[in-house]
């Protein structure tokens, strides 16, 4: 027995004092590494229910973002400056705030209370469908009115309507659309306050990577929560990766055809 700062330990309790920092967080590294690599059921369930949830709510805003931000790109009406304005404060919005949204909706007393959707992957879905929306609309709509202003006159001059020069620019733009929906997938699945909200971490049902990572650092549990952070960074690397094979794509693409039409013109 001996005595610490006025406590008395045997000494079968050394195991329990702390150890170095940088053993700990090297042990713990060790020990997510493992996690990773080894085919781990707990970590990758929580995994494939994140890229679940992030990919079938960036599939439904970005359906309906895509054609939103279009339509914005070319049209031109009265209240469209004040529009736009509240698009970009949407942007801004905390995702804990829309979560709060969200519940009060899907709560017994809410409106949408009756479908029982609270602390579901449904709830889930439609948290990240709001939080993704405003990014595919407001991107979408920079890129349609970039390209409006090259080619608009030109299509406007052939009769199209607004609603066909949308889509017809929005195509001729593919390349550019799908860095929005990379990035509107990388919004989704790096968020961590809505799913809080209204998934309520439920293991096994709406753990999902970010809330796991929050409740696992809590607990003490570093190397799970290390594992679940490297595949986390794992999938918005791969996301970035896209994004910039995707624009070298682009870029070559155009090129390419500007090199041929210059060998026309000749």
């Amino acid at each position: 027995m001996f005595h610490i700062a006025g406590f008395c330990m045997s000494t079968y309790d050394t195991a329990a004092l702390p150890t170095h920092p940088m053993s700990s967080f090297a042990q713990s590294a060790a020990t997510a590494l493992q996690l990773v690599i080894t085919p781990d059921p707990g970590l990758w369930t929580i995994v494939a229910r994140s890229l679940a949830v992030s990919g079938v709510a960036c599939l439904l805003a970005c359906g309906v973002g895509l054609v939103a931000g279009a339509w914005l790109g070319v049209s031109r009406f009265a209240g469209r400056g004040f529009l736009l304005t509240l698009l970009n404060t949407l942007l801004a919005v905390p995702s804990v705030v829309v979560g709060l949204v969200v519940y009060l909706l899907l709560s017994r007393s809410g409106p949408l209370g009756h479908l029982g959707w609270l602390f579901s992957f449904k709830a889930m879905v439609v948290a990240q469908c709001l939080l993704v929306l405003p990014v595919a609309a407001a991107l979408t709509r920079q890129v349609v009115e970039d390209a409006e202003r090259a080619h608009g006159e030109q299509l406007q001059s052939l009769g199209a309507s607004s609603l066909l020069r949308s889509l017809l620019l929005a195509w001729d733009e593919r390349y550019a659309l799908l860095t929005v929906l990379i990035a509107s997938f990388g919004r989704a699945v790096s968020e961590v306050g809505a799913v809080m909200v209204v998934g309520g971490n439920i293991d096994g049902f709406t753990r999902v990577m970010t809330t796991a990572i929050a409740l696992e650092t809590s607990k003490g549990d570093l190397p799970l929560a290390l594992a679940l952070g490297l595949v986390l960074l794992a999938v918005v690397l791969v996301l970035n990766s896209l994004i910039a094979v995707v624009r070298r794509w682009r870029e070559r693409v155009e090129g390419g055809a500007g090199a041929v039409l210059a060998g026309v013109g000749a």
